[in-house]
């Protein structure tokens, strides 16, 4: 199939669609798909993956606006098999609403998120702005994609009638150490955006009551976000005289590693999560994970290798105290359980397969596939 997939730009390393949209791209491609990903920016090339660079107006930037890239599409939509939209709320995603319906392109539409209650409370303005327009990439699609059964529910919300198909990201499985590093200090780590929609602020709170009960731990925030948010968080730290944190810088590839696999403990206290990759790449380098319900990870309990946990200071802080108080062996054997989880459900291919299978669907109407949802 020739596969045209769309997202504003990929240039930031991180864990969200920088990460998860490039890998698919690069994993159908290697199912032997003609693939295309089309944005405004990239960090690099994608190994089988053409990639379309298009430039913005340099006027009202936030709505990330390109002719180019628009006329592009609306020509790509009547030569190819699909049309991928990732994510709303820019000009690129919704040209994907008005350049593809009605020609021989298949549209499919994931919102990575950008439905949830959190997420449609932010920018209100702006939003308000583009709702007439955005909502006919939501709409028309012939397919929209959530990534968590979560997700679902947000599509469905909002009176939404596509079908929905139900398939995670995918990860990146790396090789496990033969031993682990000894440190004088167990860590406890968070590892993601710094920004307000991760709680990292009830973290520190939590950490204010646990670090003299568990003086054998350290809490490492790593992360980049907004500088004067950055800095509220280092104040809230100093006024509420919390020991043994390091703020980190953002760590990427081989550091980033270093971190997961160095870690007793990961911890997520996020108000929303479309999914949460942070959540399974910590799973994949065999660390066991304490998450928030405002991510869509309940298995972490069924699969025993971590904690789905109240959204509040309370919760947080006596879910941690219990996990913190386990030897490390336990906690050693949660994380490899929740690496075979991973190797057995979230490898890129499998995650692929089901992707194009998908595809194949919405082009033949075969039988019904159990990750779609026709109501």
């Amino acid at each position: 199939m020739k596969l045209v997939h769309v997202v504003p730009r990929i240039d930031q390393e991180a864990s969200g669609p920088s990460y998860s949209v490039p890998r698919l791209c690069e994993s159908l491609a290697a199912l032997g798909h003609d693939v295309e990903l089309s944005c405004l920016a990239a960090r690099g090339s994608i190994a089988g993956v053409h990639l379309d660079l298009h430039r913005q107006w340099p006027v009202l930037s936030r709505f990330e606006i390109s002719t180019s890239h628009a006329l592009a599409l609306r020509r790509k939509a009547s030569e190819v098999d699909i049309v991928h939209n990732h994510s709303l709320w820019s000009m690129v995603n919704v040209a994907s609403g008005w350049a593809v319906p009605g020609r021989r392109a298949k549209l499919v539409t994931s919102p990575r998120g950008t439905l949830s209650a959190w997420a449609l409370g932010r920018a209100r303005h702006a939003k308000r702005v583009l709702w007439p327009l955005q909502r006919r990439a939501l709409d028309r699609a012939d397919l929209l994609h959530a990534t968590s059964e979560v997700e679902y529910e947000e599509i469905r919300a909002l009176g939404l009638k596509a079908p929905v198909a139900i398939i995670p990201n995918g990860v990146d499985l790396p090789n496990l150490p033969s031993a682990r590093l000894k440190s004088e200090l167990r860590t406890l780590l968070f590892l993601s955006r710094i920004h307000p929609i991760k709680g990292i602020d009830r973290l520190l709170h939590a950490w204010q009551r646990l670090q003299h009960e568990h003086c054998g731990w350290r809490l490492v925030i790593a992360g980049h976000g907004a500088a004067e948010y950055e800095r509220s968080l280092r104040e809230l730290a100093t006024k509420l005289k919390l020991e043994r944190v390091t703020f980190s810088a953002p760590l990427y590839g081989k550091d980033k590693s270093a971190a997961y696999f160095g870690a007793d403990l990961f911890v997520l206290p996020t108000h929303s999560e479309n999914f949460g990759m942070v959540i399974a790449e910590a799973l994949a380098h065999a660390c066991p994970a304490l998450v928030s319900r405002g991510a869509p990870w309940s298995r972490l309990a069924s699969e025993d290798c971590g904690w789905w946990v109240g959204n509040d200071v309370e919760s947080l802080t006596n879910s941690l105290y219990s996990a913190m108080c386990l030897p490390q062996g336990d906690l050693e054997e949660m994380g490899r359980r929740g690496r075979l989880w991973m190797e057995s459900e979230y490898g890129w291919e499998s995650i692929a397969a089901k992707m194009e299978c998908a595809y194949l669907w919405i082009h033949q109407a075969k039988s019904p596939l159990q990750w779609i949802r026709e109501k």
